[in-house]
């Protein structure tokens, strides 16, 4: 699946929503079947800078793809990283890289957020986007 499928699998799941509080449990639930983050990679070097809460994001090359693992302590916000994870997670670095993460937007994420989590949301792209360029930039030389 590309990202821009799995983008649009994720808008579509949304739209089954009438309210944003219904969109808030199913975020909740996303982030509770989040594959936890082993322990080891609890550290302050994969915290996300910018996240109100605490997030963690490890990412690591699994043959020519990306694969994603994270927690939070707080469940919103771990439902967020959940979504951002189903949207990069298994794709080549060069296709994170250039993803256009318009479906954030798309679903009404970023203007349902508070300002702290909104940002933090954006922190948490930054970060994704950097750990491909980091893996994209290996794999060139």
């Amino acid at each position: 699946m590309t990202i821009q499928e799995a983008q649009t699998d994720i808008i579509e799941e949304f739209d089954m929503f009438e309210d944003w509080m219904e969109k808030y449990e199913h975020i909740i639930t996303l982030g509770k079947e989040l594959p936890l983050i082993d322990e080891q990679y609890k550290t302050e070097d994969n915290l996300i800078k910018g996240c109100q809460s605490q997030v963690w994001l490890h990412a690591e090359m699994e043959g020519d793809v990306m694969k994603f693992t994270a927690d939070s302590d707080a469940i919103i916000t771990k439902g967020i990283i959940a979504v951002m994870i189903r949207a990069l997670d298994g794709q080549k670095p060069e296709d994170i890289v250039n993803a256009d993460m318009a479906f954030v937007d798309e679903i009404g994420l970023k203007e349902h957020l508070s300002p702290t989590r909104a940002n933090g949301l954006v922190s948490m792209i930054k970060q994704m986007k950097f750990y491909a360029l980091a893996f994209q930039t290996q794999r060139i030389r």
